[in-house]
């Protein structure tokens, strides 16, 4: 694996920007708590709620061992997403971008970004259906409102990793202290509780028991938590990395038990509460709706409709940031934080609102439990690279996971693929069985054959590597002569532009520019876009009064630095300003850019505009960012 990934973090603006103290133990094992907080919400999210009260409803306690299985397998993918993240610098989706093909890792891409819309999809349904409960707004009124959940997450981000770690933490310990609330109230038969961690499968449960799984270990976690461990500030060395590892082990144990805590108790209040009155729920709202006679209290309902709003809410900001980390690591591509919330939101929202046209508010359970199955489709291809990259010595060095270790993560992986294909072929069979066109048919056999093909050649892949890696092959290309040495071409530049923007940083910019073209003996060229309105409007044509005194204010600047004996000369550009720079740059022929950072972000970015990105990705010459 190259180093390229660990080079460009994820997450770059926050990337080991925790500090660890060394002064206090409980202050350094404090400081690593909190990635796993984040990742434990994806384990509690609306999807899970509606797989729990179904089996708590239909099964009574019966199925209560399955949600700790299933809490056991996370634990144990997520130590290992962790370990990842750790010890080689590198999120799951730039490790399956530096080990897999490009046709193979844009495949797992597309489908890690299928899985993260329909995770959305459950989110954008649980808030409005929590928002519809607590306030009596229709659930299509609260599918917009969701939508723009985005300012919020912008908002928090802005407060710092650990700011947003507490603020995902106060709703986690929302949802559980209403559910230890609604516990209290149900009074369940603790005997039968013991009794249903049991392994048991009474007739008809295997499906739901599927569900249950399918809804716990959701794919986009693996991906998340690989990134967000590296927030930490963690010493290079193996000592930091162990002592890193044995951390955050222990902070997904502590979260995820939490979630388990969420998932049982709503399985075990729907088992006390709808199964032992006989009731059969089909739909949250039904459920929430249901809770308060049966209990006696209506702060039974308001608490769950709480918690059903703290889960949607939590769940989705998470998911916003597994999606950045999914396409910065497969395509090594950076997006503002809105727009790729914004994408991903409307690709949730324009099914949801689809359905509640078509088949009204009694259609979002469906909708549910469809996102569900979409999620477990992925599953798969995330889990078995994981294994693959933890178990190579080759990256992880001592680090590697440990043949135990590797046998029941292989073990876990075989028990969720085989339940989710059936899980998967179940709820095709039941679909193409309603269709009269073979069409569908003939699409689903497509896509399941390439997905077959694509999950052998996973599986198979990194197998091969090992067997052929003794296998002496010449390099293509190094950058080390026969003694060792760097072998570098030095740069040259005859031709620098420099973009003055009239603020306090141009002093830093034309700082190393002058500095620059000293060493190199080359030209300045300096760029300034005229953005008002005559420049806007008129172009290169304007010259009202702000594009005079622009003009002058440059070529006063120009001459200063040609009497400190550097050779400069003078461009406008006008209108927009990243087109403008970039129109500038090629027009000129300058070899590398001098830029200033304008240090905002984020929600400042929609309101102000971003230049460097649009540049940068315009232009194939050397840049240099001064902040």
């Amino acid at each position: 694996m190259t180093s390229q990934s660990s080079q460009n973090p994820s997450f770059s603006n926050i990337h080991q920007s925790v500090k660890i103290p060394n002064d206090n133990r409980w202050k350094k094992v404090f400081a690593f708590f909190g990635p796993a907080y984040l990742v434990s919400v994806g384990y509690m999210d609306p999807g899970n709620w509606a797989t729990d009260i179904e089996g708590g409803a239909r099964f009574g306690y019966a199925l209560v061992w399955v949600l700790l299985m299933s809490n056991l397998m996370a634990v144990l993918l997520q130590t290992l997403s962790a370990r990842l993240g750790i010890v080689t610098g590198r999120d799951l989706a730039q490790a399956c971008r530096d080990n897999y093909p490009a046709p193979v890792a844009y495949s797992l891409w597309f489908l890690a970004e299928i899985a993260i819309a329909a995770c959305d999809l459950a989110e954008v349904l649980g808030t409005a259906i929590g928002i519809n409960l607590l306030f009596h707004f229709p659930v299509l009124w609260g599918v917009i409102i969701a939508g723009f959940d985005t300012f919020l997450l912008l908002l928090i981000q802005n407060f710092g990793v650990r700011k947003f770690e507490a603020f995902i933490v106060t709703l986690v310990a929302t949802i559980g202290g209403c559910f230890l609330i609604e516990l209290f109230l149900s009074k369940p038969d603790i005997m039968m509780v013991t009794k249903g961690f049991a392994p048991s499968l009474p007739e008809g449960a295997l499906f739901v028991a599927i569900g249950i799984i399918g809804a716990t270990v959701m794919p986009h976690n693996l991906y998340l938590h690989s990134s967000l461990v590296q927030t930490r500030a963690v010493e290079p060395t193996n000592e930091g990395k162990r002592i890193a590892a044995k951390y955050n082990f222990l902070d997904s144990v502590i979260a995820l038990n939490a979630a388990f805590f969420v998932n049982a108790a709503i399985l075990i209040l729907a088992a006390s509460t709808f199964h032992k009155n006989g009731v059969v729920v089909t739909e949250l709202q039904q459920a929430h709706e249901l809770i308060s006679p049966l209990l006696g209290t209506t702060l039974a309902g308001t608490l769950f409709a709480i918690a059903l709003l703290a889960a949607g809410q939590s769940s989705t900001l998470t998911g916003t940031l597994a999606g950045q980390i999914v396409m910065e690591g497969f395509l090594h591509f950076k997006m503002r934080p809105f727009l790729r919330r914004l994408i991903t939101r409307m690709v949730a929202i324009i099914p949801a609102i689809w359905v509640l046209l078509t088949a009204g508010e009694t259609g979002t359970y469906q909708l549910l439990i469809l996102s569900q199955v979409i999620l477990s489709l992925q599953l798969p291809f995330a889990i078995i690279p994981l294994i693959h990259f933890t178990s190579d010595r080759r990256q992880m060095g001592e680090f590697a996971s440990k043949p135990l270790v590797v046998f029941f993560s292989w073990v876990v992986a075989v028990i969720i693929i085989v339940l989710n294909i059936k899980l998967v072929i179940d709820k095709s069979t039941e679909f193409l069985s309603a269709q009269s066109s073979i069409f569908p048919k003939i699409g689903i056999l497509v896509v399941s054959i390439v997905l077959v093909l694509l999950l052998i050649y996973i599986i198979v892949k990194p197998f091969l590597d090992r067997t052929n890696r003794g296998k002496s092959r010449k390099p293509t290309f190094t950058m080390l002569d026969e003694g060792a040495n760097l072998r570098l071409d030095k740069p040259s530049y005859t031709r620098v532009g420099v973009t003055i923007a009239f603020s306090d940083n141009d002093k830093k910019v034309l700082s190393e520019a002058c500095s620059i073209a000293r060493q190199h003996n080359a030209e300045l060229y300096l760029f300034h876009v005229v953005e008002g309105v005559g420049g806007v409007v008129y172009g290169g044509a304007a010259f009202d009064a702000e594009a005079r005194e622009d003009e002058l204010y440059l070529r006063r600047v120009g001459d200063a630095l040609i009497a400190e004996g550097i050779a400069t000369k003078c461009f406008l550009g006008f209108g927009d300003v990243p087109k403008a720079i970039v129109g500038l740059c090629k027009e000129h022929n300058v070899e590398l850019l001098v830029m200033g950072g304008h240090g905002h972000r984020g929600l400042w970015d929609f309101v102000f505009g971003a230049t460097i990105s649009p540049v940068r990705h315009e232009l194939s010459i050397p840049m240099l960012i001064v902040r």
